[in-house]
């Protein structure tokens, strides 16, 4: 069964579209069947080029990408969810939408903070650098994630689980 992840930050441009790509590329590697999502409370509209550049960078293919609002994955047809995971402190301290899990059960939730990879100093090297320093420690997180035995964890380990990754 499909393990669907959505990862939401306010505008769905930057932090949360590196998320998906990282996640949805390693799960691919590995050959586990992980499927990441991304959503913003409000969404920008436009995926960041830098955040495009920091993914294609890595081989990851983006054309389908988009910034989509968090409302799509309550609404009827939205993937099941296992997991909900904010990446932006102001995502983290909204009040999410209702989202249903696989079993009818609400999916867990968990925050793991970034800075901003757009507010970085030093014109567009620095922010290319921040985006690739972003991306790496997603990827280094998401890896941990899929170490995970999520098909077996009851929902208090794979909670306790994800918030230890948070906090490496």
């Amino acid at each position: 069964m499909t393990a669907h992840v959505l990862i939401l930050c306010t505008h769905n441009s930057a932090r949360s579209v590196l998320s998906e790509g990282m996640l949805n590329h390693l799960a691919a590697k590995v050959g586990l069947d992980v499927k990441a999502h991304s959503a913003g409370s409000a969404p920008s509209g436009r995926i960041n080029p830098f955040a495009i550049e920091a993914l294609k960078g890595a081989g990851i293919d983006t054309s389908a990408y988009r910034s989509k609002s968090w409302d799509e994955f309550s609404a009827d047809g939205a993937p099941p969810l296992s997991i909900v995971i904010t990446v932006c402190d102001s995502a983290a301290a909204e009040t999410c939408p209702v989202f249903f899990g696989g079993t009818g059960h609400q999916p867990v939730k968990v925050h793991w903070g970034y800075p901003d990879p757009s507010n970085a100093e030093g014109g567009d090297d620095g922010k290319r650098r921040a985006f690739e320093l972003t991306r790496q420690a997603i990827g280094y997180r998401m890896l941990q994630l899929l170490a995970l035995p999520l098909n077996t964890m009851n929902r208090a380990a794979l909670q306790a689980a994800l918030v230890e990754i948070g906090r490496s």
